[in-house]
């Protein structure tokens, strides 16, 4: 297999060989797939360094908080080996972190874990090995910071119980994890925060520190005493210990007043006294004792473990788990990432997108028609670029606080003018390069490729932009992958890619073995033989190297044979004008340049879509001086046809800028209606609520002022029935007082006489009374109600109880037939 690797496999051969030879040799059949899926790691893994894939793998990571969560997200994103599904997962489990941390009440922090301790800790349990303290005090710390998990997700869900199925599958993780609360209890009951086990963890530790402090307070006494007696050298002995054994040190070689042992001499000797040699040696026994007794409280505490390993275990994984997801979650939080929506290429119509789960991206995402486009990304940012810009802003702003800091510490030292001078144009001169930092962040692009395009040609000049467009769209592809927010300024649609193949010949990111024209070749070789349909190709700088002819003629059937039956998308960036007219003759196709400001002679790094880029050089010559005997002599050269066709590209690229003026003109425009809408929609409300307000208040005043009127007229109406009482009882006393003396007037008279007289008398006086108690009124009379003095109609008639229900005005009344009149 050391022959060279043609371009394109001829149909019947792979890698070369004949299609029947493969067949016949079973033995080759293997070492060449073997070799298949080399090459293909190797290409991907070319693809990935060219991409910088690494560098961008390393900052994610660097948002985890433990060592063993960047170990773990570094290869997780590296690896890129997600299924559509996978990916899906990934990015519920980023947005989820997202959600808690936009919550306030949960901590996914893990920097207070020592998850590497607590891995270590769960090897020496299974091996039967007794626990240290450092690592009985790191599994402390994992399970207290589960338990808070936990809690923290109890208390929101009782808040909201909506909230457990918005911080899926988060929420599903966290429950699922087991804490024992008696190995929490036990590890605080015996080990301290420092990490040392307590004296009150077991009688024998205690018993043996305490003799141990009783010792060294006796060493202690006698080295302090042994001191004291050397009148001579006392002030150059010191007591110190070396290797546990208590000893004096002197600075010179002078004999001493005691006797001891010479451990070490020199420029000064270590003696340990023949007296503190007993008590050393009881110091020593009562250490090893101390050892033992904190061996058997961790072997204790080892044993407890034990019991829960398979779950501590669990919440180990799952711990390292959630600092990939919080690095990733935090990454796109520091650098404004919008969750992006993946599909299968095989579904453009988008049934298997997936769904955003914010409610204001779900507006944005019906006002949006994205089913046009394959791969939507508006305002995309290069991730490294944007780092890199942040990084140095930072540095420039910190350089400015040290300034000034320095200049406030002249100042206070009262140093002379020229100095102060000096640092004060520094500090100038630092705030002007945080000012031109600020003005000139990285410029975003927008990427909108249509359904029916295979293949995007973009052209345009050097360091225009073209390769750092190419990296973007790639990075934002495996971002999306690997379950990234993307950076750009809305939801985004980006294609699940299967793989990104990339051949990018910048001298940053392209090693020397592949710098020419042959390692281009092979390297595009390869990648038209590992894509598939779901595949992203990026080629940049097509048929360069060679032959302007030949390499416009080889960039050209490379694409149509990408356009055919290559890759899901290609995205190529060339100087060669020839592959500006493969857009013309296949709908395949679709042409973009990098704008460039011919007045100012720079490039804007902004993307013109449907135009091709046209040739600068000459123009820009003339602009720059060049005798114009040179510039006409090079326009003649290039050929009057080309020239045309450069004039109808600057007028497409003309109206091309004007349309875009006039759509973000509609846009702003539109944005204004929209503003002005809901201002209006505010004040409707308002209005309406101002409106029900005023009502209610209405109805309240009158069903107060009808209440007060109920009561007042309920008032007149027993006063004035309480005083037809009072009358009828005294006429009727009246009556029978005259009745009494018209007897008694009329007893001198004959009887006959008085008894008619006093007959008819008593009709007379009762016949009124008679016909009020008889002749009741009908429905429809009008009647004369005495205590309102008001006429009013009868509108209902009791004969059963003489009662009356009549209507005056808008009162409606319920009377006596007494108390009103014909």
């Amino acid at each position: 297999m050391s022959m060279p690797v043609p371009l394109f496999a001829a149909v019947g051969t792979i890698h070369g060989c004949p299609i029947n030879i493969i067949r016949r040799r079973n033995a080759y059949f293997k070492v060449s797939s073997s070799m298949d899926h080399h090459n293909l790691s190797k290409v991907k893994s070319n693809s990935l360094r060219v991409l910088e894939w690494d560098k961008l793998c390393h900052s994610v990571a660097s948002f985890a908080r433990t060592s063993l969560g960047r170990q773990a997200t570094k290869a997780q994103l590296w690896s890129l080996d997600q299924t559509f599904q996978e990916s899906l997962s990934l990015l519920q489990e980023t947005n989820a972190a997202i959600l808690m941390h936009n919550h306030d009440s949960f901590i996914l922090d893990l920097t207070s874990v020592d998850l590497a301790l607590v891995e270590s800790a769960i090897k020496h349990a299974r091996r039967g090995l007794p626990l240290d303290a450092n690592e009985a005090m790191a599994l402390l710390s994992l399970l207290q910071f589960v338990e808070a998990l936990q809690l923290s997700l109890k208390a929101a869900i009782k808040q909201d119980s909506d909230w457990y199925k918005q911080f899926m599958p988060l929420s599903q993780m966290i429950t699922q994890l087991v804490v024992n609360r008696s190995i929490i209890k036990l590890i605080q009951q015996v080990i301290d925060e420092d990490g040392s086990v307590k004296d009150s963890a077991s009688s024998a530790l205690k018993k043996a520190r305490d003799q141990v402090r009783t010792l060294e307070r006796k060493l202690h006494q006698l080295m302090d005493k042994l001191i004291r007696n050397e009148t001579k050298e006392a002030a150059l002995m010191v007591a110190s210990s070396v290797d546990g054994r208590w000893c004096i040190s002197s600075g010179t070689d002078q004999p001493t007043g005691f006797k001891g042992l010479l451990l070490s001499s020199g420029s000064g000797s270590i003696i340990e006294p023949l007296a503190a040699v007993p008590l050393n040696d009881e110091l020593q026994q009562a250490r090893v004792l101390v050892a033992k007794a904190e061996a058997d409280v961790l072997l204790m505490v080892t044993e407890k473990i034990q019991m829960d390993l398979d779950d501590i275990e669990k919440s180990l994984r799952t711990a390292i788990q959630l600092d990939m997801i919080y690095a990733r979650a935090t990454y796109s939080l520091s650098y404004g990432g919008t969750y992006p929506n993946i599909f299968l290429p095989e579904d453009i119509d988008g049934t298997l997108m997936a769904e955003s789960y914010r409610s204001k991206e779900k507006t944005s995402q019906a006002s949006n028609p994205k089913k046009e486009w394959i791969f939507y990304l508006p305002k995309a940012y290069h991730p490294l670029l944007l780092q890199q810009h942040r990084e140095k802003l930072s540095t420039a702003r910190k350089n400015v606080r040290s300034a000034a800091a320095e200049i406030r510490r002249r100042k206070m030292q009262a140093e002379n003018m020229a100095v102060k001078g000096e640092a004060e144009i520094d500090l100038s001169s630092l705030q002007k390069q945080v000012r031109a930092l600020e003005e000139a962040p990285p410029v975003p692009v927008d990427f909108f490729i249509s359904q029916k395009t295979r293949v995007l040609v973009i052209t345009g000049p050097n360091t225009g932009g073209k390769t750092i467009c190419l990296k973007t769209i790639g990075l934002a592809a495996m971002m999306a992958k690997s379950g990234l927010h993307v950076l750009s300024s809305e939801s985004a649609k980006v294609p699940w890619f299967d793989c990104v193949f990339a051949d990018i010949g910048d001298e940053q990111s392209l090693s020397q073995s592949l710098s020419t024209f042959s390692g281009h070749l092979k390297q595009i070789s390869e990648i038209q033989l590992q894509s598939t349909r779901r595949s992203l190709v990026l080629l940049d700088e097509v048929g360069a190297g060679t032959n302007p002819l030949e390499g416009a003629a080889l960039g050209m059937s490379l694409l149509e044979s990408f356009a055919r039956s290559g890759a899901l998308l290609t995205i190529a960036t060339t100087h060669h004008g020839e592959l500006k007219t493969l857009k013309y003759s296949n709908d395949a196709f679709e042409n973009a340049c990098m704008e460039f400001d011919e007045e100012n002679f720079k490039p804007t790094y902004k993307i013109l879509w449907g135009v091709p880029g046209r040739s600068n050089a000459i123009n820009i010559a003339e602009r720059l001086g060049v005798p114009s005997t040179i510039v006409d002599n090079a326009r003649e050269l290039y050929g009057a046809a080309s020239a045309e066709i450069d004039e109808v590209i600057m007028d497409m690229e003309t109206y091309k800028q004007k349309f875009q003026e006039l759509i973000k003109e509609c846009r702003h425009y539109l944005t204004m209606s929209r503003d002005l809408h809901e201002k209006l929609l505010v004040s409707r409300r308002k209005l309406q609520d101002l409106g029900a307000q005023q009502r209610y208040k209405k109805m309240r005043e009158l069903s107060e002022a009808a209440a007060v009127a109920r009561s007042t007229l309920h008032k007149k109406v027993r006063q004035l029935r309480t005083s037809t009482k009072k009358q009828s009882q005294l006429s009727k006393a009246s009556k029978r007082k005259l009745a009494n003396n018209y007897k008694h007037a009329t007893a001198v008279e004959n009887e006959p006489q008085g008894t008619n007289m006093s007959s008819s008398s008593i009709q007379v006086i009762k016949q009124p009374q008679s016909e009020k108690i008889t002749e009741l009124p009908k429905v429809g009379d009008t009647v004369h109600v005495s205590s309102l003095g008001k006429r009013a109609t009868v509108l209902k008639v009791d004969t059963s109880k003489e009662e009356i229900v009549v209507q005056a005005g808008i009162m409606k009344l319920k009377l006596k037939a007494t108390d009103v009149q014909r």
